[in-house]
């Protein structure tokens, strides 16, 4: 039988290194690796692509994402661009001056570090858009920035409690000040006008595009579900799927109500079978345990600092009871769920494994694969659990450098001991751990080589320095593998995330082989083509 596809001319890598320079593909799968007896199964309907010298590997995979929101953002007031508070309110003013007939003000993805200590004002954005309610949540997606209109339309006053998962920032006199963190961001986000399901269908097609562009095959959706002002985007999963234009692979991880207990089982198990169709699949669980260091809400074994380098009574914020927890994952993991965990300090990091050592001991050995992702602060007693418990280190590389959110919002308040705990990855790598890969989108860049310039350097793409914890550095091949076999791991995705005889044909050509040129470049490397069961999704101009 005659290939339908044929790479040639390599390398290609392969699970035991770059030890190919040939791949056929028929239909959908990989039927052939090797060499130039590979070239005997071209025929006359055969596409071949001469590779020239780039480098041919599985399609990515990102396990922590999130395309809708982003879909979404990109198509309203799109901050991420801005590096300044000069600049992200000139932002938000052309964007309403362009868009007088909005109701509202929404988008987001600013920089904490554009503003003093990460919280700009109501008055800030009252200077730019005075007479409609606006609702920027940042980069994160851990806090929200609002006007004073939104504060008033949302009943906000100097009266009005925090909510038991979240914190008004308030000024000296005690006045809300313009950002809300955590669960306080759905104070006002409830009143946002709702997107309709045409909205998230198109901002996850236009997603999925521009993750095709990046060589991304397949990604686990870590919120499917309503959050923090942001829609479900369950349903539109669901009709790309049923139509044929989800031509990703895709996880959905259900979100948990962090508001309710057991007793939301049941329903998480009927969605699972309602949504899973196609190549969308919802059988993961996210589990929000904490918040993120920079406000002080990820969950800390010790105390913060305070500027003075004191501690504080703050340890960050448990958002599902640690006691209940064990419980709850381990009746998951007893109904097949994978448990998906968003842990970013010590503590959460902590209670996440002592949840799934707990579901371990009442259910025995499984195959859920539960992973927890950020992990930006491990106690190093916790690094080789990792590897004894089955769970996989679901690392956001990117964030792993030093930059003004690190070196300012950060370290300061870790202090030199908790700092040099930050995304231990190659402490993890050497303990056994499996290591899987994301970008969490759009709270940073989706670019996997961007992520693995990272993983590599623990420096910032165009930066020269200083590094980040040095000892923490991975190499190239184990980066590219957290992308790819990891990830596959994590979703299991098992026919995927490797070329090999018999796996679907998901790969990735680059224009370049990054192996061939020094680390510091690896951020310059682009895609090529990339494709999904042997059919391209997407292809570079020129390329």
């Amino acid at each position: 039988m005659h290939a339908d596809l044929l790479f040639t001319n390599g390398p290609v890598l392969t699970p035991e290194g770059r030890t190919a320079t040939a791949v056929a593909v028929t239909g959908d799968r990989i039927t052939a690796v090797g060499h130039a007896e590979v070239h005997d199964l071209a025929g006359p309907g055969t596409q071949v692509v001469d590779l020239a010298g780039r480098l041919l590997l599985p399609g990515f995979q990102d396990a922590h994402v999130h395309p809708v929101p982003a879909g979404l953002e990109l198509t309203q007031c799109d901050l991420t661009g801005a590096k300044t508070a000069q600049d992200t309110l000139g932002a938000v003013r052309a964007y309403a001056d362009a868009h007088p007939g909005r109701e509202w003000i929404t988008g987001g993805g600013w920089s904490m570090e554009a503003f003093e200590g990460g919280t700009p004002t109501r008055e800030l954005l009252d200077s730019v858009v005075p007479d409609r309610p606006v609702y920027l949540p940042n980069r994160d997606h851990h806090g929200a920035w609002v006007n004073s209109r939104a504060l008033e339309l949302a009943g906000i006053t100097r009266d009005t409690p925090d909510p038991a998962d979240g914190r008004i920032e308030r000024d000296a006199s005690g006045e809300p000040a313009g950002t809300l963190q955590e669960g306080a961001m759905q104070l006002v986000g409830r009143l946002t006008p709702p997107t309709t399901p045409g909205d998230r269908l198109a901002a996850l097609l236009h997603a999925q595009r521009h993750l095709h562009a990046l060589g991304i095959t397949a990604w686990q959706d870590a919120i499917v579900g309503r959050f923090a002002g942001m829609a479900d985007p369950s349903d539109a999963y669901l009709t790309a799927a049923r139509d044929g234009s989800l031509t990703a692979r895709v996880v959905g991880a259900l979100w948990w109500d962090r508001e309710r207990g057991a007793e939301q089982i049941p329903e998480l198990a009927e969605r699972r079978a309602m949504l899973s169709h196609g190549r969308f699949r919802a059988g993961s669980v996210k589990l929000m345990l904490d918040g993120v260091a920079e406000t002080g809400t990820a969950a800390l074994l010790d105390p913060y600092l305070d500027k003075c380098g004191c501690a504080t009574g703050n340890r960050g914020t448990s958002f599902i009871d640690p006691d209940q927890l064990p419980k709850y994952v381990t009746e998951l993991d007893a109904l097949g769920f994978q448990c998906h965990f968003h842990a970013l300090g010590d503590r959460a990091v902590r209670n996440a494994l002592d949840a799934v050592e707990a579901a371990r001991e009442a259910n025995g050995p499984s195959d859920t694969r539960p992973h927890l992702a950020h992990l930006q602060v491990v106690h190093p007693d916790d690094v080789a659990r990792f590897a004894r418990l089955g769970a996989v280190a679901n690392i956001q590389p990117l964030w792993a450098a030093h930059e003004p959110q690190m070196d300012e919002l950060t370290i300061p308040f870790l202090g030199p001991e908790r700092a040099l705990w930050q995304y231990p990855f190659g402490a993890l790598l050497r303990s056994g751990a499996t290591l899987a890969a994301g970008s969490d989108w759009p709270v940073s860049s989706p670019d996997p080589l961007q992520g693995i310039h990272v993983a590599v350097n623990r420096v910032e793409p165009g930066s020269a320095g200083p590094v980040f914890l040095p000892g923490e550095r991975i190499g190239l091949a184990e980066a590219l593998t957290a992308y790819t076999a990891g990830s596959a791991y994590a979703n299991h995705l098992d026919d995927t995330g490797r070329v090999a005889a018999g796996a679907l044909a998901d790969l990735v050509v680059l224009d370049r082989d990054p192996f061939a040129a020094p680390p510091e470049e690896i951020a310059e490397t682009r895609v090529a083509h990339t494709y999904v069961g042997g059919a391209e999704v997407y292809a570079a101009d020129g390329a």
